[in-house]
């Protein structure tokens, strides 16, 4: 049983910054594709990010290209996604999800990943 635990939403302004973290438990994290999503209410979920096991290739939505940074820990079982310049447009529940066999560009949707957390609230006031 994978469970994957995500922390640092909150409210912010615009143009400021969050860092959310993903800390995982239960199977080898080293070896997981880890990724990023958000749905905000009455919209679809949306692809962030996501990062290779050794953290050399990543990948984003050209949404959040040059604001967001994907990176892990792969001591601490951790993935982060710094947020800068946030919009209220990223206003969203971001969760992360894990991948052991997950290749681009199937993991820029769900049917790549084999677990994800419950979420946490971002908000973004304008």
């Amino acid at each position: 049983q994978v469970q994957l635990i995500e922390s640092g939403g909150g409210l912010v302004q615009a143009g400021g910054s969050l860092r959310l973290s993903c800390a995982a438990s239960g199977r080898t994290f080293s070896t997981a594709t880890m990724g990023w999503f958000r749905q905000a209410p009455g919209k679809e979920r949306e692809f962030v990010a996501a990062i290779t096991w050794s953290g050399g290739t990543t990948y984003y939505a050209d949404s959040v290209k040059g604001r967001f940074t994907i990176s892990r820990d792969n001591a601490k079982n951790t993935v982060y996604l710094q947020m800068n310049s946030l919009k209220p447009e990223d206003t969203a529940a971001y969760f992360c999800a894990s991948a052991w066999k997950g290749e681009w560009p199937t993991i820029a949707t769900m049917r790549g990943y084999d677990y994800r957390g419950l979420g946490t609230q971002v908000t973004v006031s304008s």
